[in-house]
């Protein structure tokens, strides 16, 4: 068994313990100010703790998932120097090495795939830290994601989402930018929502196109030039057309202009 703590029972942090109160190969206990998600937990299995010093001298492992940076060095305070502290909470850059430095065995494992995720247990979760407390955290990480990556050193974990998330929200702005177009052309906005989503559910999304292992500029040789020449030159065609019908619709759309002459060097094409 693994002794694991959980603290921060929020939105997304309830799921995520309820998890690991159903594995196994985990005991659990957990601690939030809110009187509420701890007596659910208790309710599915897990032990209640009156602080986060308490929760941590009984446990190997304790997971934080707290709103900021601020916050998590609060509880990292708390819980001291001797578990395994594996940061969920999406911080700045710089602060799991803080924390590292402080004398924490830090593990920072932000998570992508939403309060659905964390309840279905399917999260992406991004790890950076060393290998030894990488396993000793394993059981609780793969009782909680379904990809679990074990991306690098402190600090990589926290690397990887704020890069997922920069096309994450890059995506959400053009989605906008796309509805904008479609409302002015009279068009049922929540419809094209929905077609996108069915469509990007067999393409992939924007995702799909991160197929190569570089970002380096492709030779022609290179099998990936002309499948990605041929998705530039569908991109900048239909780019151009949307562009025309949003100067012809008085619409502004600065995502697609900025698009357009950048998308072949961006996909590594001359």
């Amino acid at each position: 068994m693994t002794r694991v703590g959980f603290v921060g029972l929020g939105n997304i942090g309830k799921p995520m313990a309820l998890r690991l109160a159903a594995a196994e190969d985990v005991d659990l206990t957990v601690h939030d100010v809110a009187p509420e998600p701890v007596a659910e937990l208790v309710a599915a299995g897990a032990s209640a703790a009156g602080s986060a010093a308490e929760l941590a001298a009984t446990c190997d492992v304790v997971c934080v998932m707290v709103r900021d940076d601020d916050q998590v060095r609060a509880v990292a305070a708390e819980v001291g120097t001797g578990p395994v502290l594996v940061v969920h909470s999406t911080v700045a850059p710089g602060t799991p090495a803080e924390l590292e430095a402080q004398g924490h065995r830090v593990l920072d494992a932000p998570v992508s795939g939403g309060p659905m995720g964390a309840a279905e247990g399917t999260l992406a979760i991004m790890v950076g830290g060393p290998d030894d407390a990488f396993e000793l955290a394993r059981p609780a990480l793969e009782a909680m994601g379904t990809k679990v990556v074990h991306a690098g050193p402190v600090g990589a974990g926290t690397r990887f989402k704020l890069a997922r998330n920069l096309m994450h929200f890059v995506s959400f702005t053009a989605a906008m930018e796309a509805s904008r177009l479609a409302e002015a052309a009279g068009l049922d906005v929540a419809e094209l929502g929905r077609v996108v989503r069915h469509t990007d559910a067999l393409t992939g999304g924007p995702g799909a196109i991160m197929l190569r292992d570089t970002t380096a500029p492709i030779p022609p040789d290179d099998f990936w030039f002309g499948v990605l020449g041929h998705v530039r030159a569908l991109g900048e065609k239909d780019l151009a057309f949307a562009i025309a019908l949003a100067d012809e619709l008085g619409v502004d759309v600065p995502l697609a202009r900025d698009a357009l002459p950048r998308l072949g060097k961006e996909l590594g094409l001359p």
